[in-house]
Order: C-alpha cells, then sequence, then structure tokens
C-alpha cells in the first residue's frame, strides 16, 4: 500500500487522535485495550506514521466516545486550522 500524499491530512488526524484521548484522560494502553488493537498501533497512529483502516476508524470513534462523523469533522476543523495562513 502506498503512503498518503497528503500529509497535513494525515498529521491532522493524528493530533487528534492523541488530543481526544488526551482530553479523556485515557493512556495509550487503555485506548488500546477499549478499541481492541495493540499500544504501539496506536503510538504509530498518533504520530502519523500508520493509518487506520476503515473498520479501525469506526472502533476508534467509539474509543473516543465520539461518532465517526463527529471524529472526522473534528479533524477537518484541525486540517483547516492547519491550512490556514498564519496572521
Amino acid at each position: 500500500m502506498r503512503a498518503s500524499r497528503n500529509s497535513l491530512l494525515i498529521q491532522a488526524l493524528a493530533t487528534t487522535i492523541k488530543a481526544r484521548r488526551l482530553e479523556l484522560k485515557l493512556t495509550q494502553e487503555a485506548l488500546a485495550g477499549l478499541v481492541d488493537l495493540d499500544r504501539p498501533f496506536i503510538t504509530l497512529m498518533e504520530s502519523g506514521k500508520k493509518q487506520p483502516t476503515v473498520s479501525v476508524l469506526w472502533r476508534l470513534a467509539g474509543g473516543l466516545q465520539m461518532t465517526v462523523p463527529e471524529l472526522t469533522a473534528s479533524v477537518d476543523e484541525r486540517l483547516a486550522r492547519m491550512q490556514a495562513p498564519p496572521q
């Protein structure tokens, strides 16, 4: 599988996952347990080195106490902020 060419989108997703996890006061280990993933995979997603599949995205949203539309909207908002010109 080829890596995504949209590095800003991947970084927005990574940052959103980590920010929400910290907001919920979850460790990577705790989130991994909630979504039935290994902690290293959570680490790789939060660093933007791995991307979730669609099925993992659904589980991840649930573990972060969000719906998929809420999670993707949050990523979209973060991406827009990252793309905005500096003021």
